[in-house]
């Protein structure tokens, strides 16, 4: 296959920044995106860590920087972040946390996407709702009965 046939038929393609404050465990969640990549879900495309220490400096954490965990992904860059990226994770970061941002493709929707994109249509607009807006959505439209 081409690259331009395989980009036809890509899923959508996410980011996250996620910070870990100071004595959070950032490898507790590796093994679920271990899990989905080996599932065919999601495909990492890039993945990319910093540390920011007590005195605001940030430094990217690469090779043998990281744990074993993180290693796995090692690599995984597509180029698709860059410095600006890690430079406006880096202003939001607080003294002592570390970071992940990672980009990566829903496989699983790559056939959906790929139909949709053959058949003329294109996304005109996406979004994500954070599950704390959605729980406090949730909260103000149950009826006042329900309450305790």
């Amino acid at each position: 296959m081409d690259d331009l046939h395989d980009l036809q038929e890509m899923g959508p393609v996410d980011y996250l920044c996620i910070e870990f404050p100071p004595g959070s465990q950032p490898g507790q969640g590796l093994p679920h995106i271990v899990n989905l990549v080996d599932r065919g879900i999601i495909r990492v495309l890039d993945l990319r860590f910093l540390r920011k220490d007590a005195d605001g400096k940030v430094n990217e954490v690469v090779g043998e920087q990281l744990d074993s965990g993180l290693a796995l992904f090692q690599g995984a860059s597509s180029g698709m972040i860059g410095g600006d990226d890690l430079e406006e994770a880096a202003a939001v970061l607080e003294p002592g946390s570390a970071a992940a941002l990672i980009v990566y493709e829903n496989v699983w929707a790559g056939p959906f996407a790929a139909t949709v994109r053959r058949a003329g249509g294109r996304v005109i607009a996406g979004g994500r709702i954070p599950v704390q807006q959605l729980l406090a959505a949730l909260d103000e439209s149950e009826p006042d009965y329900v309450r305790s």
